[in-house]
């Protein structure tokens, strides 16, 4: 994506102690766990946004390709796990695109026009406002959930 929100999450001390104790694979499937959850949060928020935005009239419908997906590599990179919501497709069309009318929404390359907007076009956003309205409900899942994998695993 053109644009990344990212948010690091910090001050969770008593968690991270209890971590130590926990094998690493179960420390990241926790971990990806109580992420996957968290961002369903925004995921599911995108896609409330995007069904109101949705022309009723075509068979493209934005709402059906907002997935939640975990980026492995850039977790390795950042020595963590890292939790994407975005759109299937991409927001790239060029001669090396890949046809992605096979979605469950169809071909909707088109949803970075109604984020961003053009020169015609004022921005409609439903991705961005998706992330910062929802912040601290996603934060307080992620400590949720991820405390309880940390007790069931103890």
């Amino acid at each position: 994506m053109a644009n990344e929100i990212s948010v690091r999450l910090q001050g969770l001390k008593a968690a991270t102690d209890k971590m130590v104790g926990l094998a690493p694979k179960l420390r990241r499937s926790g971990l990806r766990k109580a992420a996957r959850q968290a961002m369903n949060i925004v995921r599911d928020d995108a896609r409330d946004r995007a069904r109101a935005l949705d022309d009723p009239d075509t068979t493209e419908k934005i709402w059906k390709n907002i997935i939640t997906q975990d980026s492995a590599r850039q977790g390795r990179r950042e020595g963590g796990v890292v939790m994407k919501v975005g759109i299937r497709g991409g927001a790239s069309s060029n001669q090396y695109s890949q046809d992605a009318s096979g979605n469950p929404g169809g071909d909707t390359r088109h949803w970075r026009y109604l984020e961003f907007g053009t020169k015609h076009n004022p921005p409609a956003p439903f991705m961005r406002p998706a992330f910062s309205t929802n912040v601290n409900a996603v934060t307080e899942r992620f400590v949720q959930v991820f405390n309880q994998e940390i007790d069931a695993a103890l």
